[in-house]
């Protein structure tokens, strides 16, 4: 059977999205941080593990990304999960003054969180804030999580659907030590550094654009290791396999740092 290594707690959207995405039944293993997902897989105790990297009402998981640039591991696969926020609690939504979940989630339930002025406690996982307030087994408490994480812990569901925009999806990206091979509808995602200068990423844009690539998403995030330097990552249309994009990436590592391709995977549309 097939291991996959998630973060967070049974019952945790990451969780869910790995049983959505492999066709086959699998075996997921809860771990309590992204790291610790992704050094399960590359000391051989899972296959794939799966990380969230973009919210699309919170935006790009910052963590996740860091961490994409130190793995040896290859994206081979992505899946868009709607997310459904549950008001978690033991008593009626008048009794709660506080609530707990993870700090994407407090975010994605920001309007529904001030409009109730509700104190919030972050947690490192949604399906564990359930754990957490179960454990406290305090009537004013509450937290926010999903439909199963409530089943799984038995602890009621006060009110579905809390999110801010009923259109709350979250892009997983799937990896593992295998690699993918061509499909008829491939995205790419690499990373990259370049010089402090001029018009430096304008010329990599540019070059992209010149061999026809359909450019999905650029994001920047700080180095680590040097002040107000930046590190891309990039997704677009194409496998790295493919002799157009193959030229590319070619021309464009000559005019970076440092480029590290994250794997080439089949491209899934949100839905």
């Amino acid at each position: 059977m097939i291991r996959v290594s998630f973060q967070g707690e049974r019952g945790a959207y990451s969780e869910a999205a790995a049983i959505s995405f492999f066709s086959e039944k699998i075996e997921t293993v809860p771990l309590p941080t992204f790291a610790d997902v992704l050094d399960n897989t590359e000391s051989d105790k899972t296959e794939y593990s799966i990380l969230p990297v973009e919210n699309s009402i919170e935006g790009s998981v910052g963590e996740s990304i860091d961490l994409l640039y130190q793995t040896t591991l290859n994206v081979v696969g992505e899946k868009y999960h709607k997310i459904q926020h549950c008001l978690i609690g033991f008593d009626s939504i008048e009794k709660i003054d506080t609530v707990y979940s993870h700090p994407q989630a407090l975010g994605q339930c920001r309007k529904f969180i001030q409009k109730n002025k509700f104190k919030t406690i972050p947690t490192y996982d949604t399906a564990g804030s359930v754990k957490i307030i179960k454990e406290l087994n305090q009537d004013n408490l509450a937290c926010i999580a999903s439909k199963q994480a409530s089943e799984i812990f038995q602890v009621p569901i006060i009110l579905e659907n809390i999110a801010d925009n009923p259109k709350n999806y979250t892009r997983f990206l799937i990896l593992s030590k295998k690699t993918t091979s061509e499909s008829k509808k491939d995205k790419t995602s690499i990373i990259f550094s370049i010089k402090h200068e001029p018009s430096a990423l304008h010329h990599i844009i540019e070059k992209i654009s010149e061999y026809g690539v359909n450019l999905t998403k650029i994001e920047s995030r700080p180095k680590k290791d040097t002040v107000w330097e930046y590190n891309f990552y990039v997704d677009f249309e194409g496998h790295k396999n493919n002799s157009k994009v193959k030229e590319m990436l070619n021309n464009i590592k000559e005019k970076t740092l440092f480029l590290k391709i994250l794997g080439s995977y089949p491209s899934i549309e949100n839905n």
